[in-house]
């Protein structure tokens, strides 16, 4: 399945919620990745991101996709980074 991920946490949590996504996806903008991930690797996702934020303060959104085939971006300005097939 192809995520987008889009958080907004307290400034405390950004960097570990950032140095946590950057293991399965790609850091696209700031506070904002997306990526193929597989079933298993959201659940880790997931869970992983219910075991650094404070759920009374911060939001996280999750889009999902069956695949990227049908899904346009459109870029205005400057990309803040390419998403790579490089591993």
């Amino acid at each position: 399945m192809y995520v987008i991920i889009v958080y907004d946490v307290g400034v405390e949590r950004v960097n570990k919620v950032r140095i946590f996504l950057k293991q399965y996806l790609n850091w696209v903008q700031n506070s904002v990745f997306e990526g193929e991930v597989t079933k298993v690797e959201m659940k880790m996702v997931k869970d992983g991101i219910n075991n650094i934020i404070n759920k009374d303060y911060d939001s996280v959104r999750v889009y999902i996709m069956r695949s990227d085939k049908y899904l346009q971006t459109m870029i205005l300005g400057t990309s803040k980074a390419e998403i790579s097939e490089i591993i």
